[in-house]
Protein backbone atom coordinates (compact mmCIF):
# COMPACT_ATOMS: atom_id res chain seq x y z
CA UNK A 1 0.00 0.00 0.00
CA UNK A 2 0.92 3.54 -0.86
CA UNK A 3 2.43 5.97 1.64
CA UNK A 4 -0.83 8.51 2.75
CA UNK A 5 0.25 12.33 2.69
CA UNK A 6 -0.48 16.10 3.40
CA UNK A 7 0.32 19.47 3.40
CA UNK A 8 0.96 21.87 6.08
CA UNK A 9 0.89 25.40 4.32
CA UNK A 10 -0.29 28.93 5.80
CA UNK A 11 -2.13 30.82 2.95
CA UNK A 12 -4.51 33.96 3.00
CA UNK A 13 -6.78 33.73 0.35
CA UNK A 14 -6.20 37.32 -1.16
CA UNK A 15 -9.59 38.49 -2.72
CA UNK A 16 -10.95 37.29 0.97
CA UNK A 17 -8.73 39.85 2.38
CA UNK A 18 -9.47 42.28 -0.16
CA UNK A 19 -13.17 42.28 0.70
CA UNK A 20 -12.52 42.65 4.41
CA UNK A 21 -10.18 45.72 3.33
CA UNK A 22 -13.59 47.25 1.63
CA UNK A 23 -16.06 46.24 4.15
CA UNK A 24 -13.64 48.09 6.50
CA UNK A 25 -13.11 51.02 4.72
CA UNK A 26 -16.94 51.58 4.02
CA UNK A 27 -17.64 50.78 7.95
CA UNK A 28 -15.08 53.81 8.76
CA UNK A 29 -16.28 56.18 6.63
CA UNK A 30 -19.64 55.29 7.75
CA UNK A 31 -19.07 54.98 11.32
CA UNK A 32 -20.19 58.48 13.59
CA UNK A 33 -16.83 57.70 15.54
CA UNK A 34 -14.69 57.81 12.75
CA UNK A 35 -15.73 61.42 11.99
CA UNK A 36 -13.56 64.33 11.56
CA UNK A 37 -10.23 61.92 12.89
CA UNK A 38 -8.67 61.21 9.04
CA UNK A 39 -9.29 57.71 9.27
CA UNK A 40 -8.74 55.65 6.39
CA UNK A 41 -7.58 51.89 5.46
CA UNK A 42 -6.09 51.05 2.19
CA UNK A 43 -2.94 48.94 0.47
CA UNK A 44 0.21 50.11 0.30
CA UNK A 45 1.93 47.49 -1.86
CA UNK A 46 1.86 44.37 -0.29
CA UNK A 47 1.26 45.75 3.62
CA UNK A 48 -2.17 47.02 4.51
CA UNK A 49 -1.68 51.13 5.83
CA UNK A 50 -4.08 52.04 8.53
CA UNK A 51 -4.22 56.38 9.31
CA UNK A 52 -5.83 58.36 11.78
CA UNK A 53 -5.05 61.41 13.73
CA UNK A 54 -4.90 59.88 17.20
CA UNK A 55 -3.19 56.71 18.51
CA UNK A 56 -6.92 55.31 20.17
CA UNK A 57 -8.63 56.10 17.04
CA UNK A 58 -6.07 53.71 14.38
CA UNK A 59 -5.81 51.07 16.97
CA UNK A 60 -9.46 51.18 16.38
CA UNK A 61 -9.42 51.06 12.44
CA UNK A 62 -7.18 47.72 13.12
CA UNK A 63 -9.60 46.45 15.54
CA UNK A 64 -12.52 46.58 12.49
CA UNK A 65 -10.36 45.37 9.87
CA UNK A 66 -9.94 42.58 12.00
CA UNK A 67 -13.14 41.80 12.76
CA UNK A 68 -14.05 41.65 9.07
CA UNK A 69 -10.89 39.53 8.58
CA UNK A 70 -12.93 36.61 10.80
CA UNK A 71 -16.32 37.66 9.47
CA UNK A 72 -14.45 36.46 6.16
CA UNK A 73 -12.94 33.70 7.32
CA UNK A 74 -9.43 34.86 7.56
CA UNK A 75 -7.41 34.21 11.12
CA UNK A 76 -6.20 36.87 13.14
CA UNK A 77 -2.74 34.96 13.36
CA UNK A 78 -2.30 35.80 9.74
CA UNK A 79 -3.07 39.45 10.17
CA UNK A 80 1.35 40.89 11.21
CA UNK A 81 0.46 44.29 12.27
CA UNK A 82 3.66 46.98 13.84
CA UNK A 83 3.27 49.32 16.81
CA UNK A 84 1.59 52.39 15.87
CA UNK A 85 3.76 55.73 14.62
CA UNK A 86 3.34 58.79 14.22
CA UNK A 87 3.63 60.45 10.99
CA UNK A 88 3.76 64.02 10.45
CA UNK A 89 0.22 65.19 12.16
CA UNK A 90 -0.89 60.96 12.40
CA UNK A 91 -0.74 57.88 13.73
CA UNK A 92 -0.58 55.07 11.66
CA UNK A 93 -0.34 51.14 11.43
CA UNK A 94 1.24 49.00 9.03
CA UNK A 95 0.12 45.19 8.77
CA UNK A 96 1.16 42.48 6.45
CA UNK A 97 -0.45 39.55 5.88
CA UNK A 98 1.55 36.55 6.43
CA UNK A 99 2.03 34.14 3.57
CA UNK A 100 4.04 31.00 4.01
CA UNK A 101 5.57 28.89 6.73
CA UNK A 102 9.08 30.41 7.99
CA UNK A 103 12.07 28.24 8.39
CA UNK A 104 12.22 28.44 12.13
CA UNK A 105 8.39 27.94 12.89
CA UNK A 106 8.64 25.08 10.12
CA UNK A 107 11.35 23.45 12.14
CA UNK A 108 9.25 23.93 15.13
CA UNK A 109 6.00 22.09 13.81
CA UNK A 110 8.27 19.32 12.62
CA UNK A 111 9.53 18.77 16.01
CA UNK A 112 5.76 18.95 17.45
CA UNK A 113 5.02 15.72 14.98
CA UNK A 114 8.73 13.91 15.85
CA UNK A 115 7.96 14.08 19.75
CA UNK A 116 4.59 14.10 20.11
CA UNK A 117 2.84 12.62 17.31
CA UNK A 118 2.93 8.55 16.23
CA UNK A 119 5.77 7.00 15.29
CA UNK A 120 5.06 6.15 11.75
CA UNK A 121 5.24 9.31 10.76
CA UNK A 122 7.88 11.39 8.32
CA UNK A 123 7.74 14.86 8.27
CA UNK A 124 9.62 17.00 5.38
CA UNK A 125 9.99 20.94 5.07
CA UNK A 126 9.88 21.71 1.06
CA UNK A 127 10.09 25.65 0.64
CA UNK A 128 7.26 27.44 2.68
CA UNK A 129 5.34 24.21 3.58
CA UNK A 130 5.86 21.25 5.22
CA UNK A 131 4.61 17.55 3.87
CA UNK A 132 3.89 14.46 6.17
CA UNK A 133 3.22 10.96 5.37
CA UNK A 134 2.60 8.22 6.78
CA UNK A 135 1.11 4.34 5.75
CA UNK A 136 -1.66 4.89 8.08
CA UNK A 137 -4.12 7.36 7.37
CA UNK A 138 -5.63 7.56 10.97
CA UNK A 139 -1.90 8.63 11.81
CA UNK A 140 -2.21 11.62 9.75
CA UNK A 141 -5.54 12.68 11.06
CA UNK A 142 -3.82 12.48 14.63
CA UNK A 143 -1.33 14.46 13.26
CA UNK A 144 -3.92 17.72 12.27
CA UNK A 145 -5.89 16.99 15.65
CA UNK A 146 -2.29 17.54 17.34
CA UNK A 147 -1.17 20.90 15.30
CA UNK A 148 -4.72 22.03 15.83
CA UNK A 149 -4.49 21.83 19.22
CA UNK A 150 -1.00 23.37 19.55
CA UNK A 151 -0.64 26.97 20.30
CA UNK A 152 0.87 28.09 16.97
CA UNK A 153 1.70 31.82 16.35
CA UNK A 154 0.79 31.43 12.77
CA UNK A 155 -2.21 30.32 11.12
CA UNK A 156 -2.53 26.54 9.51
CA UNK A 157 -3.94 24.89 6.79
CA UNK A 158 -3.91 21.46 5.68
CA UNK A 159 -4.57 20.62 2.26
CA UNK A 160 -3.57 16.93 -0.77
CA UNK A 161 -5.03 14.72 2.11
CA UNK A 162 -4.42 11.27 -0.22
Amino acid sequence: MADSSFDIVSKVDKQEAENALNQAAKEIEQRYDFKGVGASIEWSGEKVLMKASTDDRVKAVLEVFEQKLVKRGISIKSLDAGEPFISGKESRIEAKLKQGIEQDVAKKISKIIRDEGPKSIKSQIQGDELRVTSKSRDDLQEVIALLRGSNLEIDLQFVNFR
